[in-house]
């Protein structure tokens, strides 16, 4: 488990991303006249709150999300027609109908949400995720135009002094090629057998490029230039991705490759981005987190699976809020060298930045009781009025999304069967 600030830290990000989520629809809601009796962040016990303007703004016991109630959600039915089943059962869309009419006098019966014009209601239920991608995209900026993002440079960092498969050298392990060509920590590299090079990414090419054979290496060492001469050795090392993952096979193991070896590391440093970058950066991140999404229900199976068979849960794929919160601990907690406290706190920015685009995507998927849900019904019953009035046609009166709720209930019982899996899974299986 990671460390304590960060996971505080994590919280408090979490809260504030949730608090503001609820403003997003709070400010849009009283603005058109809807009667708003609650503001809320947590869940629980009340421990703190006050009215003002007829909202009752509080705290609660337990740290968890939040909410803000506006009166009137759904349409109430016809007042004199009760619905019920084949078995004379009141039905569940039919309650739902009843708690909303409950929940406004006859005086502020017009205050209602569903009395709002599509359009108002389109806006204030958009609001929520909206506010959502907006915190993403101002700590994006924070992270790349501000602090910037943490890159591997041609300074060196470490410098290996032998070949070895663990991290401890035996007296017989052969010597590491940079080490005996006298490459020191705080070198820069600027040339590598001929080529220039400007980042790690043009030294590691060079060493590629260049196999076995023996470089010359130009290296900036106290304000001045040394030359050396580097042999790289051939040796198994790990398969990385583009994003300089690990890959295995499908067992596990991870697959290796030759390739020249000299047993050097790079030093990282701050790459800020121009602010006009920072729309790329995060429509970015929204399609992988989209990505992400879309592979959720097989994720899913594969992490109840992983939990009987013990198989590793892959690196990319989701996580709960215990996996979340490990995350941030061990971006606070790390001894890296590289992370400095700018660097921990960007990495953690960036990690909140992700949550809000997934509270931002999986508000918009359109199911009861998310936003999306109430989205759909706005658009819907907008579209229906204006064909109507296009055609000449009476209005053809408010959509019963009502009749959705029981869907709208085993959709939320699914996201609670989801969230105890990745609990489970962060605390006996986790990502990393």
């Amino acid at each position: 488990m990671g460390s304590l600030p960060g996971i505080l830290l994590l919280i408090v990000g979490l809260l504030v991303s949730v608090g503001l989520h609820e403003v997003g629809h709070l400010v849009p809601a009283k603005k058109f006249g809807a009667k708003v009796p609650q503001y809320f962040i947590g869940f629980g016990p009340t421990i703190w709150s006050t009215t003002k303007n007829g909202t009752e703004y509080g705290l609660k016991a337990i740290p968890l999300g939040g909410y803000v109630r506006i009166a009137g959600m759904v349409w109430p039915g016809n007042a004199r027609r009760t619905q019920v089943n084949r078995k004379g059962e009141v039905t569940i869309a039919e309650e739902v109908r009843r708690a909303s009419g409950e929940e406004l006098t006859p005086e502020e019966e017009p205050h209602a949400f569903w009395r709002l014009s599509a359009a108002k209601r389109l806006v204030i239920m958009f609001g929520g995720p909206v506010m959502n991608l907006f915190i993403a995209g101002v700590l994006l900026a924070i992270v790349m135009s501000g602090i910037g993002a943490l890159v591997p440079s041609n300074q060196i960092s470490t410098v290996s002094t032998c070949i070895a498969d663990t991290d401890t050298c035996e007296k017989d392990d052969p010597q590491a090629p940079g080490a005996q060509a006298g490459i020191l920590p705080g070198d820069v590299v600027l040339s590598w057998g001929g080529t220039p090079t400007n980042s790690w990414t043009d030294v590691q090419q060079a060493i590629a490029s260049s196999g076995t054979e023996p470089a010359t290496v130009i290296v900036e060492r106290e304000s001045e230039q040394v030359t050396l001469t580097v042999t790289p050795a051939v040796t198994e090392r790990p398969v990385v991705d583009e994003n300089g993952a690990i890959v295995t096979d499908d067992s596990g193991e991870t697959l290796t490759e030759q390739k020249p070896y000299v047993g050097i590391g790079p030093g990282y440093e701050h790459e800020r981005i121009p602010i006009t970058q920072i729309p790329a950066q995060l429509w970015d991140l929204t399609a992988g987190t989209a990505n992400v999404i879309v592979k959720l229900p097989a994720d899913l199976w594969d992490t109840a699976a992983g939990l009987f068979t013990g198989a590793d849960r892959s690196e990319s794929g989701v996580m709960g809020i215990v996996g979340a919160a490990d995350l941030a601990g061990s971006i606070t907690s790390t001894e890296h060298d590289a992370y400095g406290l700018s660097a921990r706190i960007g990495d953690l920015l960036l990690l909140i930045a992700s949550l809000n685009i997934s509270l931002f995507l999986f508000n918009l998927l359109p199911l009861l009781p998310l936003d999306g849900g109430h989205i759909v019904g706005a658009a819907y019953e907008g579209a229906r009025r204006k064909i109507a009035q296009l055609a000449g046609k009476p209005d053809p009166g408010p959509v019963d999304i009502a009749r959705l709720m029981p869907l709208g209930y085993v959709v939320a019982s699914l996201f609670i069967v989801m969230t105890v899996l990745l609990i489970i899974a962060d605390i006996v299986n986790p990502v990393f």
